[in-house]
């Protein structure tokens, strides 16, 4: 489908407007609703070309700046040292309940656009991972796919570098699909042990995938990029999203089948 990329919003929020990056079908009609949220880069090339093929396939996707209070809007940091050491800063300044509140202010967006179905699930990667699957708590995100979420084995996000969301896995009710890299240095072998048993333990509706990859492999830019197994995981991640939040209403879509039914 034809992606509309243009738009953006900045939606308020406990701490401050927080610009979210809109993509959705161009097509006219309602659609699903997807939270895509970004490594600590912000969004960058790599996320709005991923944000543009979900949409691609029959979604609205809202992309936020996950560092609104902390960076002026608009900005992107660069896939460097200096980029990944404020980003990392970052992670650990902000207050945890801020990013708990940006999840709802987004979803809620969302759901009261004209342009979604109301349905919503959620998606991230690297420190967007550990987002989703935060707001995977929220009660009305049906589905959520963590792309090799940081710091939930250590309980490190947030000023104080000591959250809650592995004690808070039972208040999720969607679907995971929890995606790593057996080669990824951010999450061990035991981390992962850890939070695939607490899931297990909480008897979560999940999905468990670990491919032979390094850090980051989803993202189309860099060394560590393994474009065939980003293929198999998005591929996944809409799966998920299409099985569980529905196909939505292209009205456009339906009108040229009527126009052309009736010029034959």
């Amino acid at each position: 489908m034809i992606v509309n990329d243009t738009d953006s919003a900045d939606i308020p929020t406990p701490t401050g407007p927080m610009r979210t990056y809109l993509f959705r079908p161009a097509a006219e009609g309602r659609y699903p609703g997807l939270v895509l949220y970004s490594e600590i880069f912000q969004v960058t090339g790599p996320i709005r070309r991923a944000a543009a093929m979900l949409a691609s396939h029959g979604f609205m996707v809202a992309v936020p700046e996950i560092y609104h209070e902390l960076e002026p809007a608009g900005t992107v940091l660069a896939y460097d040292e200096a980029g990944a050491e404020r980003g990392n800063r970052h992670k650990t300044t902000k207050i945890l309940s801020s990013y708990d509140g940006d999840a709802r202010a987004v979803l809620d967006f969302l759901k009261s656009s004209p342009l979604c179905t109301g349905k919503l699930g959620v998606m991230g990667l690297c420190i967007g991972g550990h987002l989703a699957f935060r707001a995977a708590m929220q009660p009305d995100v049906l589905a959520a796919a963590c792309c090799y979420a940081t710091d939930i084995h250590k309980r490190s996000l947030g000023k104080g570098m000591h959250d809650n969301s592995l004690d808070r896995i039972g208040e999720i009710r969607g679907e995971l699909l929890m995606i790593w890299g057996r080669q990824d240095p951010h999450i061990s072998r035991e981390g992962r042990a850890l939070i695939y048993n607490a899931l297990s333990d909480a008897g979560m509706h999940f999905q468990w995938h670990e491919f032979n990859a390094a850090h980051a492999f989803l993202r189309d830019e860099g060394p560590r990029y393994d474009p065939a197994a980003a293929r198999i995981c998005y591929n996944m991640a809409l799966e998920l999203f299409t099985r569980k939040l529905g196909a939505g209403d292209r009205l456009a879509s339906r009108a040229s089948i009527e126009i052309n039914r009736n010029e034959g």
